[in-house]
């Protein structure tokens, strides 16, 4: 090739929880069109990390579109025949041959009333443009990826965050990135194999600090060095929530010719199942837990209310945690709720004024409902602040900086309230240091999350206990109501 290698790029991104009762709209994504995209260059995202790669191996970069939203529940499909005629239109002018490789950020567990295998339909598709469809492709997925078929059919290399929390989503990006370019500049051609295995886990079961994938994640690590043709393997936690026939645990393995994957995958798939039941992970009852340690003094403890785990698309303003403090009088303590309609409503109360209004329980069945408090007016901000950890699982969504909408601080009889326009996941510190609170000063605080916020809390809490209260994320599966996951698959089998 006696020019630099011309390469399009694109992603939608979206983690799909089917079973909480809203819809994701077309007005909770973010468009990124042509050279918009190129504005991520440098900065924490996967595209921060890709960008800067494809600048350093002299890329010419065809810049398409970016779509993403937090975590939510069913994408209309509107928002996905939007992105596609986008894209569809971008790529016409095109010829075959023109096109050198392509390179996708996606989540892959992305869902919508027509295509339950969104990421799959994707790729089909753009398999389909003469102009793309030979050309390598190599995309990067979140960690908690519902893998298919269809998936690793139509792309030369798709690999997995192999952090959870997703700590190296950028450098994954750089990996995939420089995978690409081999090929590119005439390697051995690379094809994705892929294994699924009859396990769901809980997103509390997945992080890759502990058991069980630690474990797999070594294992991966080992056939990478030793197995030939071996280039990547993914370990795809799968997303528990996402009601899907694939849904749940999944390897991944990026090879050249000379490697017969399928012996490598078993042997991943029986470490799996052999480690099955420690990543069968949920909450013990809040209640529990606060008497195990009321009178206890010492440094912060962090209460992990899971079934309302805004990174796992769950609304983030059920009152479970809020209720269980207030019974039991827990002082020096903080919670966040989303609720626009509570800030709006308080934007103009003086500091130190109180009010009475219902806070929270709107956006799922599960939760009690509003809870109506007197509460003292502490703060306002515009709820825009900056990671404190640009490596954060919160920096793969957004980059260096996010944005709550704007937020209000109240207080009631020793708790502090954030409450948010915006949901916002618990991922780094300075959601709260924006606001003047030190989360180090506490006794106690809740976040609405699984496992993604220890990165930001472990170095400062001497406890994290995962607690059960209402909500549409809790841990346990077998009470999610699951119609189109393959049967049987544990723990709703076991």
């Amino acid at each position: 090739m006696n020019r630099p290698p011309r390469v399009i790029c694109a992603g939608i991104f979206h983690e799909t929880h089917t079973f909480v009762d809203d819809a994701t709209p077309r007005a909770n994504f973010e468009f990124r069109l042509g050279d918009q995209l190129l504005n991520c260059l440098g900065d924490a995202s996967p595209w921060g990390g890709a960008l800067e790669t494809a600048r350093d191996l002299r890329w010419q970069v065809e810049p398409v579109l970016d779509a993403r939203a937090l975590p939510g529940g069913i994408v209309e499909d509107a928002v996905f025949e939007e992105f596609w005629s986008e894209f569809r239109e971008r790529s016409a002018h095109w010829k075959e041959g023109e096109i050198d490789g392509i390179f996708f950020v996606l989540h892959g567990a992305m869902v919508t009333p027509s295509y339950p295998d969104l990421e799959g339909e994707f790729l089909r598709r753009v398999r389909e443009i003469p102009a793309l469809k030979a050309a390598p492709l190599a995309a990067v997925l979140d960690l908690h990826a519902n893998v298919t078929p269809e998936m690793a059919r139509h792309a030369s290399a798709l690999l997995a965050y192999r952090e959870n929390p997703h700590t190296d989503a950028r450098e994954t990006a750089v990996r995939a990135a420089r995978l690409l370019d081999r090929q590119m500049a005439g390697g051995p051609p690379m094809r994705t194999a892929w294994r699924g295995t009859p396990i769901v886990w809980p997103p509390a079961g997945t992080g890759t600090a502990t058991a069980p994938m630690a474990d797999l994640e070594a294992i991966a690590r080992q056939l990478e060095r030793e197995a030939p043709g071996v280039l990547d393997v993914s370990v795809c936690a799968g997303f528990s929530f996402a009601d899907m026939p694939e849904a749940g645990v999944s390897f991944c393995l990026v090879h050249t010719p000379e490697c017969d994957p399928e012996p490598l995958l078993a042997r991943l798939s029986a470490a799996a199942w052999e480690r099955r039941e420690a990543g069968n992970v949920h909450g013990k009852p809040v209640d529990q837990v606060l008497e195990s340690i009321r009178g206890e003094s010492d440094g912060l403890v962090v209460l992990v209310e899971e079934a309302d785990n805004i990174g796992g698309g769950a609304p983030g303003d059920c009152t479970g945690l809020l209720r269980a403090l207030i019974a039991h009088d827990v002082k020096e303590a903080a919670v966040c709720l989303a609720d626009p309609a509570a800030v709006r409503e308080l934007w103009d109360l003086p500091v130190g004024q109180n009010a009475t209004l219902p806070l929270g329980g709107r956006g799922s069945r599960f939760d009690a409902g509003p809870l109506t408090l007197e509460v003292k007016m502490q703060r306002r901000t515009d709820g825009r602040f900056e990671l404190q950890d640009k490596q954060s699982h919160l920096a793969s969504l957004c980059g260096d900086f996010y944005d709550m909408g704007p937020s209000v601080l109240v207080e009631h009889r020793g708790i502090l309230i954030l409450l948010t326009s915006k949901p916002t996941p618990p991922l780094d510190l300075g959601q709260w240091l924006s606001v003047g609170v030190d989360p180090a000063g506490l006794k106690v605080i809740g976040v609405k999350a699984a496992v993604a916020h220890r990165r930001a809390y472990d170095p400062i809490a001497r406890a994290n206990h995962l607690v059960d209260t209402p909500g549409p994320c809790r841990g346990d599966l077998r009470m999610v109501g699951y119609k189109r996951i393959r049967r049987p698959v544990f723990p709703l089998d076991a």
